[in-house]
């Protein structure tokens, strides 16, 4: 429904141009809305004039008009003034607020079906009769960008995204809870995966650097009609939470590129205390600390190189191998060997998701 404010800032701008005073009440009578000048009709009056069957009425000095939705009366309108000018404001005035509701409720009906459409409440045949309803072409390129931000700065973000994508070019938002928002990315066809990173990227820039937001990004496959929307969501949420586990640097991250991360997102958690009571002789792995993390980060960032690991830590490669060897001992794995950095990175991703079930 049009809040009140919208109502009176329609009115006042007619009253700005026809010089004329208005007023919307409710169908018993009570004020919504009234320019600064207007006088409030009688409630008895207007709700005796919202029960008539006539369109339109003058009493006094006023022109009572009824405001409709779908053929049925949601509002009364009055202009106060006589004669035919009077009259014909009135009924361009009554026509402005038709199509404000109309408006409003697009939006409404469009937030809504696109909620629904994206958790799977909807049926093919509402989903084909609802969006030819809802002016939503079906057989488009789309796929789903999720921006993720704590629950404060998600007005803003949403405030700002809907200045960046656009009705008018396709795209559409919309929220399913209060951490994120969900641009639906209509894409020529031409264009696609690069140009999907690239409108992701871009906007969390713009949060980031320009309203000072922390913000993530994640996107799912792009799907050819509107009932398979769903499941780029669903990529694009399963992506989100596999990049926050295991690639928390990355500010954008795709479900295509979610290497061995998706592997272990999906494994049930028996199996994984299973791997790592394997891994360490039946006991708990070892908490590490920063210095360590380090190390074993940057060393596999350079392919078990120990001595471009040294020069990158700026440390002497001696300092590097002692660190090595401590790590050996307390694990049981020489990271110099492919087969046991293979086994601690594994362990790494598996000991980051077994951390992330706990929390939650």
């Amino acid at each position: 429904m049009v809040s009140s404010q919208i109502i009176k800032g329609c009115l006042e701008q007619l009253r700005t141009i026809t010089k004329t005073e208005f007023c919307v009440q409710d169908l018993s009578g009570n004020p919504v809305a009234l320019t600064e000048g207007a006088v409030m009709p009688d409630k008895n009056m207007v709700a005796g004039f919202a029960q008539s069957a006539v369109d339109s009425q003058i009493i006094g000095n006023s022109y009572y008009l009824k405001v409709m939705d779908d053929e049925e009366l949601q509002f009364i309108l009055t202009a106060q003034g006589k004669g035919e000018y009077t009259f014909m404001v009135a009924k361009i005035a009554v026509s402005e607020l038709e199509n404000l509701i109309v408006a409003y409720k697009e939006k409404f009906d469009r937030n809504n079906f696109f909620q629904n459409l994206l958790l799977d409440n909807l049926l093919l045949v509402d989903i084909h009769n609802r969006s030819k309803k809802l002016h939503i072409a079906n057989n488009v390129r789309r796929a789903i960008i999720l921006f993720e931000m704590d629950a404060e700065s998600e007005p803003i973000a949403a405030e700002m995204l809907s200045g960046l994508f656009t009705v008018q070019n396709g795209d559409y938002l919309t929220e399913v809870d209060e951490n994120s928002v969900i641009l639906i990315k209509a894409l020529d066809e031409q264009e696609g995966y690069e140009e999907l990173e690239e409108a992701a990227k871009t906007a969390v820039d713009m949060l980031n650097m320009e309203a000072m937001v922390k913000v993530h990004g994640s996107y799912g496959n792009i799907v050819g009609e509107l009932k398979d929307l769903s499941r780029s969501y669903k990529e694009a949420r399963m992506a989100m939470d596999v990049g926050r586990i295991f690639y928390a640097g990355k500010r954008v991250i795709s479900y295509n590129e979610l290497g061995i991360g998706r592997l272990i997102y999906q494994l049930p958690p028996n199996l994984c205390r299973m791997f790592i009571r394997e891994i360490f002789g039946g006991g708990e792995m070892a908490e590490f600390d920063q210095e360590t993390l380090s190390t074993i980060g940057t060393f596999f960032d350079n392919n078990l190189n120990v001595s471009e690991t040294a020069r990158q830590l700026f440390v002497h490669r001696n300092t590097l191998v002692y660190r090595i060897e401590k790590l050996q001992k307390s694990t049981g794995l020489d990271i110099r060997t492919f087969e046991d950095a293979m086994t601690l990175k594994i362990a790494l991703m598996v000991k980051a998701y077994m951390d992330n079930l706990e929390k939650r």
